[in-house]
């Protein structure tokens, strides 16, 4: 990252390695030598609709990595992703969300169901007041039939994307309850129910 990674985007530099960025990371300026908004362009990083980070085209193979650029994520009101370090910041490109869903734990605590997500990080997180669970509806255009792509709030504005597993795992936990907009099906966890489909 820092203005290591900065010459290297100018330059068109390929790294040699997939993760590269980790040694990047190292040739960052002590905090306080730039503002923290000084803006440093494209990282030339980005994280493929699979939740795959990769550095000009090459995937990053080491998790840790990858967490260690998640940590400073950020994203903006209008959408775009941000690295940010209290030296600098830059853009990186995100094709759906950050984050995938590749697990889902159903738990009991205090006698209320909650439903435990893990995401390709290793972060847990549980659906509830500050993480809601939604199903964005389909694309303008989407064949007939097609549904829509169900999320996860993790943190900060970021989300996570359901694999297709999770979501059919979690279909297995929906029941139907009235709501102002009438009876919907959906799934009750951390005290909150998240209405996904229309019941029949």
């Amino acid at each position: 990252m820092g203005r290591a990674m900065s010459r290297a985007s100018t330059s068109d530099a390929k790294p040699a390695h997939p993760d590269a960025p980790a040694r990047a990371t190292a040739a960052l300026p002590e905090a306080g030598r730039l503002p923290a908004t000084d803006p440093c362009g494209h990282f030339g990083l980005g994280i493929a609709r699979d939740g795959t980070w990769y550095y000009h085209g090459s995937p990053i193979g080491r998790k840790a990595i990858a967490k260690l650029f998640a940590r400073v994520l950020r994203r903006e009101d209008d959408g775009s992703y941000w690295l940010v370090t209290p030296a600098e910041r830059g853009r990186i490109d995100v094709e759906d969300a950050p984050f995938v869903a590749v697990a889902l734990d159903v738990r009991q605590a205090e006698g209320r169901q909650q439903l435990v997500f893990t995401t390709n990080l290793d972060d847990e997180v549980v659906a509830g007041p500050e993480h809601r669970l939604w199903l964005e509806p389909p694309p303008a255009g989407a064949a007939e039939g097609e549904g829509g792509a169900p999320y996860l709030h993790v943190r900060r504005g970021l989300n996570a994307r359901l694999t297709p597993a999770v979501w059919y795992q979690l279909a297995e936990l929906a029941v139907t309850e009235e709501t102002p907009e009438g009876p919907k099906l959906g799934v009750w966890s951390d005290g909150v129910f998240f209405p996904l489909a229309e019941a029949e």
